[in-house]
């Protein structure tokens, strides 16, 4: 039997109780609102990093064209004739031009390739986070389980004692 300030008090409790749940509720629906934000954010900030690496991989490139044009028509003539006289193949115009092209198409493969992997990074990590937000969500779950448990436990063998406390002063009483 619970007393009338026993019931107000509890009461009270659960009003707060149901007060600080509905502030939770009103503060994870403004977040889930905002998650089309940050989705976009995060698309954009992926279309914009590609987009970035192939403006810079464009650009080198044309640079790249415009060196390797300058050094021929203004070198190759000298070069191919100490090539004649001296150098081999290896050290041909051409052959330097090509090597290069393929240094530069290499470079170029290298900075996509780093930024998919940067991009495969941020997705792991975001998918690690998502676990952990899991893990505490299940913890925390098993933790208000336990701690009500705990509660119940203090509850009955409180009652359980007031119980038998009760009969012992009332056997006392009647053996005086």
């Amino acid at each position: 039997m619970t007393s009338n300030k026993e019931e107000r008090n509890r009461e009270t409790f659960n009003l707060a109780l149901d007060e600080t749940k509905s502030t939770v509720k009103k503060t994870t629906d403004e977040a889930i609102k905002e998650i089309p934000q940050f989705t976009k954010a995060v698309n954009e900030y992926q279309q914009e990093t590609i987009q970035a690496t192939k403006d810079i991989a464009d650009n080198f490139l044309e640079s790249q064209k415009e060196v390797i044009h300058s050094m021929q028509s203004l070198w190759v003539p000298y070069i191919e004739n100490v090539q004649n006289s001296y150098a081999s193949y290896w050290v041909s115009p051409q052959r330097f031009t090509e090597n290069y092209a393929r240094a530069v198409s290499n470079i170029t493969d290298i900075t996509i390739v780093a930024t998919r992997l940067a991009n495969n990074y941020t997705f792991a990590s975001m998918e690690a986070w998502k676990n952990s937000i899991q893990h505490a969500r299940d913890n925390a779950k098993e933790f208000s389980r336990l701690n009500a448990s705990v509660a119940n436990t203090f509850e009955n063998a409180a009652r359980d004692n007031l119980r038998d406390f009760s009969r012992e002063v009332e056997t006392h009483s009647r053996r005086q």
